[in-house]
């Protein structure tokens, strides 16, 4: 939060020439909130990782601080007084800030073993299908935003239920996987040393694909669709430890991109939306391109140059020419301000996050543990490859949030919530066994070494 706190002082330097007395209040009241959700980890999951808050609390803040700098600027452009702290998309940040810790806290104090969700997994599994498939069904004035079908719009109030579908759905992954595990693992021929999966085990996977390409044609959102079938895919991977599976996932997800692209630009209709995406994303320079459809990536392209390696200072910069600048693509506008060492160090911290989930996921005695753990962690990460991939040319655009820093209630409650399951599992994964060495009576000496190996290996099952 000093960090955050150094960053606000730095904007009102560059846009007001001068630094305020008030600079320091939102890195103030965020750490009030951090710490308070910190008292209820120390309290309710007391071996929870205690990596994953300061890193969230850094990416949360600095995205806070960059929203105010946005309304500082807005302010400035119509000769308006600096806004409040509580005004504007920074001041409604806070307030989304302090529900999505609520939500994290609410977790942590109802849910106080992890297992418990697999009691209602199936539940959890209907649930995220309706969630996922209500925006498609929708008309597209209640539904579609920048022509990706993703959101439920009441007046100026929306939402994004497809956050908190990822984290019913992997939940229901993991229980479905757990109990089918064995029969996923069984192989039928062996191909350059890979072991195949035979023919009437594919029926999961095909599911859950067919259900990705009709989220990627009546969503019209490529990053979507990526995200689902990616995450099924990786959960059955690490349940049944088979290369087979991404081989198979990579091959059939792909080639149904493949599919859908030449159907648009031989048919049309459905697929006409993600044809024209996948074309601006080949050349968004083009004429016909440039100043229309693929104006937000040209934008986007030409501010992260202009931030080069070091970036031009944070509130030195003019991230307000990028569309979409406070939610899809606030990553591009804060490369421009901080360039690319501090883009690349907010990379770090992502990947820090997702590594701390993997070593739960890979710390946690119970299968169900294990498979919700690295299905959250993959997802995060992948989410993030899909903003940073579509803003940056890499992959055709989404309509994915930044996780933590993209201004909107649903994506931060939603990823504050993912946070908030993986202390759970982690406080099971770091807490000592019963009956371990932490857990012995008073004046009871442990066996020797030696001894205590051999015994292990004998009540092994």
């Amino acid at each position: 939060m000093v960090l955050v706190a150094v960053y606000a002082a730095t904007v009102e330097a560059n846009q007001l020439d001068t630094i305020t007395t008030t600079f320091w209040v939102p890195a103030a009241i965020l750490t009030t909130l951090f710490l308070g959700l910190h008292l209820v980890v120390r309290f309710r999951a007391p071996y929870a990782d205690p990596i994953l808050i300061p890193a969230v609390a850094l990416i949360n803040g600095l995205g806070v601080a960059f929203l105010r700098r946005l309304d500082i600027a807005k302010a400035l452009s119509a000769k308006q007084p600096e806004p409040g702290v509580f005004a504007g998309t920074g001041g409604r940040q806070l307030a989304w800030t302090l529900a999505s810790l609520i939500l994290a806290a609410a977790l942590l104090l109802v849910i106080k073993d992890h297992k418990i969700v697999s009691r209602y997994a199936y539940t959890l599994g209907l649930a995220g299908i309706i969630l996922v498939m209500i925006p498609a069904m929708l008309p597209s004035s209640l539904s579609e935003v920048n022509g990706a079908k993703l959101w439920i719009k009441f007046g100026s109030f929306s939402i994004q239920p497809g956050e908190f579908a990822k984290i019913a759905l992997v939940s229901f992954f993991a229980y479905y996987l757990v109990r089918k595990r064995e029969v996923l693992s069984m192989a039928s021929r062996r191909v350059l040393g890979i072991d195949f999966p035979r023919g009437r085990d594919l029926g999961p996977v095909i599911t859950v694909w067919l259900l990705s390409l009709l989220v990627l044609v009546f969503e019209k959102d490529l990053g979507t669709a990526l995200l689902y079938f990616g995450l099924f895919v990786v959960t059955l991977y690490v349940a049944t430890e088979r290369a087979s599976w991404l081989i198979i996932g990579l091959v059939m997800f792909f080639g149904g991109v493949y599919l859908a692209y030449l159907l648009g630009s031989w048919v049309g209709g459905p697929f006409a939306n993600f044809y024209d995406r996948a074309s601006i994303w080949l050349d968004p320079f083009a004429p016909q391109y440039v100043t229309n459809e693929g104006f937000q990536l040209v934008q986007s392209l030409l501010g992260l140059g202009t931030g080069g390696l070091f970036g031009t200072g944070p509130g030195a910069g003019s991230p307000g020419f990028v569309p979409e600048v406070r939610t899809d693509f606030i990553f591009a506008g804060m490369g421009e301000e901080i360039g690319l060492f501090g883009l690349s160090s907010l990379l770090v911290v992502y990947l820090l996050i997702v590594e701390r989930g993997l070593r739960a996921a890979i710390a946690v005695r119970d299968s169900f543990g294990k498979l919700v753990a690295g299905g959250l962690a993959f997802t995060l990460g992948l989410q993030i490859f899909v903003i940073v991939g579509g803003i940056t040319g890499l992959i055709p655009l989404t309509g994915q949030t930044t996780p933590f820093m993209s201004a909107g209630g649903s994506s931060l409650m939603a990823n504050w919530l993912l946070v908030g399951m993986l202390l759970r599992i982690s406080d099971a994964a770091r807490r000592p066994a019963e009956g371990g060495p932490a857990a012995q009576p008073a004046g009871i000496k442990q066996p020797p070494a030696q001894l205590h190996g051999a015994m292990t290996e004998v009540i092994r099952p």
